[in-house]
């Protein structure tokens, strides 16, 4: 018989997890502070004691559950029972779903919430969702249905996040004492923090990037508060709502560019679609600091436009000289924004508003950013529409003792003058006269 020893130290929320059998529990805090490890250590530990227990870990989309959690799982938690053949990883067939398989029967399965078909049919003893935030209320309660396995333990359903907005239906569903919730700090991740206190080598240089953050994102990634930006512009934003996951947009959908330039500050180009009933949806979103317009149109021709049909309008601020060098790459014209911010922002605002159709008119795809910009991320900055509208708020002046709302601070809002442009173009003014392609 197989010992397989695993050796883990846990501490804080992350310790009384481990022990915890409510049948709905939270274990949140700010980044780092090992949330996602622990869930995933008593998923494994759950599964080597107990005989055929089933169980899933999930996710809001199969790829950031391949990309980031199954890679926790596979490198932090289970390596040594992996390579012992203690765990067994099944990739999946037409009839079931990938799953790590144990040697006593118990089975872990994986998926994404944007591919549900195989696991939601079947019934689970424990079932853990990492980046839990990313989900809605009635996926949730979908899970919970399935939380009737027939294994020797307790049902529970586990959910790992950071906190997000205090009106976040699992910060309500905690408050309300249906969910349980467990606060991580940072001190109970042994990574980052020693016995006594004192930070890690890594975690020295882990909490000065938390330091460095600011508004929001500091008091939710640094803070762990389930906090509001104070003064927010766009009070009608909801992450649930607004962020939804891509899907294969109809090439009969009206395509558009709108774009800030920038050099020092980051030029962003954003691709969107608009639906038959006006709705817009950001599909794309290039990000980037330092490069020259000309490289810009290479990346917007070849990867923003890649297979997509021709724009009608390429929307931009009113720089001539750079205009003129986009237009000369691209071989396109380009349009003129409407850059009034009042009337804007008022537009960008009300499109926010869910309708009577229980929709809202204006959606980000999750995963339109092409990729990240190292310089940004290094200092900590947002990056693209769904990040920046977190701490877009506005300008406080001196001497403005009572804070009105006249403009917006002028930081971190390069996404968010793109997306402005674009409500603006379709809203606040007639039809666009733009020639075709030159």
């Amino acid at each position: 018989m197989t010992t397989t020893v695993v050796r883990y130290e846990p501490r804080g929320a992350a310790k009384t997890l481990l022990t915890a059998r409510d049948q709905e529990i939270t274990i949140a805090g700010p980044a780092g502070t090992g949330k996602s490890l622990a869930m995933l250590q008593k998923a494994f530990y759950t599964s080597l004691m107990v005989p055929n227990c089933r169980s899933l870990i999930v996710r809001q989309t199969h790829a950031s559950l391949t990309g980031s959690t199954l890679v926790t799982f596979e490198q932090q938690v289970a390596p040594v029972a992996l390579a012992e053949g203690v765990v067994k990883w099944f990739g999946g067939s037409p009839r079931k779903p990938a799953a790590y398989r144990f040697s006593n029967g118990a089975e872990i399965l994986v998926g994404g919430l944007d591919r549900p078909e195989k696991f939601l049919s079947t019934e689970f003893s424990r079932i853990y969702v990492d980046e839990a935030t990313q989900i809605s209320l009635k996926a949730l309660e979908t899970l919970i249905t399935r939380l009737r396995g027939n294994a020797d333990t307790y049902r529970q359903i586990v959910l790992a996040c950071n906190p997000d907005h205090p009106k976040h239906w699992i910060k309500q569903r905690c408050d309300d004492g249906t969910m349980r919730m467990l606060n991580s700090l940072h001190r109970d991740n042994p990574l980052y923090v020693n016995p006594d206190g004192s930070l890690t080598e890594r975690g020295i240089d882990y909490m000065a990037k938390l330091d460095a953050l600011t508004g929001v994102r500091r008091l939710r990634y640094r803070d762990g508060i389930w906090a509001a930006a104070e003064g927010l512009v766009y009070e009608n934003w909801q992450d649930p709502v607004h962020v939804i996951e891509p899907f294969d947009v109809p090439d009969t959908w009206t395509r558009w560019v709108s774009l800030d330039f920038g050099y020092t500050a980051p030029l962003v180009a954003q691709l969107w679609a608009e639906d038959p009933d006006g709705r817009l949806y950001l599909i794309r979103e290039w990000v980037r600091t330092r490069m020259l317009v000309e490289d810009h149109a290479v990346v917007i021709r070849d990867r923003l436009l890649k297979d997509q049909p021709r724009p009608r309008a390429i929307i931009t601020d009113h720089d001539a000289e750079d205009r003129a060098t986009l237009e000369r790459k691209l071989g396109m014209s380009t349009q003129a924004a409407h850059k009034s911010v009042s009337d804007g922002i008022q537009a960008f605002n009300s499109r926010l508003k869910v309708q009577g159709d229980g929709r809202a008119r204006l959606y980000v795809f999750r995963d339109a950013l092409l990729e990240r910009d190292p310089e940004m991320d290094a200092a900590a900055l947002p990056i693209g529409l769904a990040e920046e509208v977190l701490g877009y708020v506005w300008a406080v002046k001196p001497g403005n003792a009572g804070g009105l709302k006249e403009e917006p601070a002028k930081e971190n809002d390069h996404s968010m003058d793109a997306g402005r442009y674009m409500v603006a173009a379709r809203d606040l003014a007639g039809r666009p006269r733009v020639r075709g392609w030159l």
